[in-house]
């Protein structure tokens, strides 16, 4: 693919979330026309009814699915190109059970949902920590150890959830669904602290998306090339695996969003960086848009959590670009 074509590729993929950003806003139990909403942003007149539910309910909710969608999309690319390795996604370096373990604990003490919240993200961060320190080598990370180190924290925090599950009473059905990941929650406060924050960080990431293509020939030839790596891929870690917990902490656990759109990513535009991690958040926020609103649309005015509709579509089509890739 022609470089001079990968802004046009990426305003493309900007207009086709946003388009589907919209139909999520007009999509629900309460119906909103078109001209509703054109009406209620250009401060028109409308009623309080399309009024309440659009700024309290569903403009958070879009927003905060695509933050969530775009920014575990990006870390999963990211992730996949600085260990070098096509499994690697949050759920797999263990980041997600640090956060689950967080929320179920948040749970069990009968917390408010800022404390599962706040929980979820101490969860997450010690992972991360716990994580840094087991894989690194000689100051750097090591791919290898750094990913069986996340398999096994991840698999000791996934037994400790099912150990506390077991005194889980009224709460079991609210950890439940907060396991399989969703954004019923959504409030404007935490839409306004997450939405900012995953375009940031995925903004950051893809303004160094030249540099994974340097460490993808290896940590010996970037480093004769002039990049500290290092530094590379420590800050990279950090910054993004916080970012996942920030974003986990709000949704809880959302699978295939990681692992899946990187890949689809990869088999439209190429294996170059510059174009697939840009890409992967607009991509991933609008997998996750149309998830969500499936989510609230099957059993409507009930929802299904969006997690299970992620997987329930990511798995096959995985399973599918798999078979196809090295058939």
């Amino acid at each position: 693919m022609k470089i001079r074509l990968y802004p046009v590729k990426i305003i493309f993929l900007f207009i086709v979330t946003l388009a589907f950003g919209i139909s999520a806003l007009l999509i629900g139990s309460v119906p909103v026309s078109f001209k509703e909403l054109y009406s209620l942003f250009l401060g028109g007149t409308s009623s309080d009814l399309v009024r309440q539910v659009i700024y309290e309910v569903r403009l958070p909710r879009v927003l905060l699915a695509i933050a969530i969608g775009g920014g575990l999309s990006v870390s999963g690319s990211v992730y996949q190109a600085i260990l070098m390795n096509p499994l690697a996604e949050p759920y797999i370096l263990g980041i997600s059970s640090g956060a689950a373990f967080g929320a179920v604990l948040s749970f069990l003490l009968g917390l408010s949902f800022l404390g599962t919240q706040m929980l979820a993200f101490i969860g997450a961060v010690s992972v991360i920590v716990l994580v840094f320190l087991l894989g690194k080598r000689f100051g750097e990370l090591e791919p290898n150890i750094m990913l069986l180190s996340g398999v096994m924290v991840g698999a000791f925090f996934s037994a400790s959830i099912l150990m506390m599950t077991t005194f889980l009473r009224d709460s079991l059905r609210n950890a439940v669904f907060w396991l399989m990941g969703q954004l019923s929650l959504a409030d404007p406060k935490s839409a306004m602290v997450i939405f900012p924050v995953s375009v940031i960080v995925s903004f950051i990431l893809s303004v160094n998306s030249q540099k994974f293509n340097v460490l993808a020939l290896g940590s010996d030839t970037a480093s004769h090339l002039g990049i500290n790596t290092p530094l590379l891929k420590n800050f990279t870690y950090i910054l993004t695996s916080l970012m996942v917990g920030m974003l986990v902490s709000v949704s809880g656990i959302i699978g295939f969003v990681g692992l899946l759109v990187p890949h689809v990513c990869r088999m439209i535009f190429g294996a170059d960086n510059r174009i697939v991690i840009p890409a992967s958040f607009f991509v991933g926020a609008a997998y996750l848009l149309v998830a969500d609103t499936l989510a609230r649309s099957i059993i409507s005015p009930a929802e299904l959590p969006v997690g299970a509709i992620t997987a329930f579509i990511g798995a096959p089509v995985f399973v599918y670009l798999l078979r196809k890739r090295f058939r």
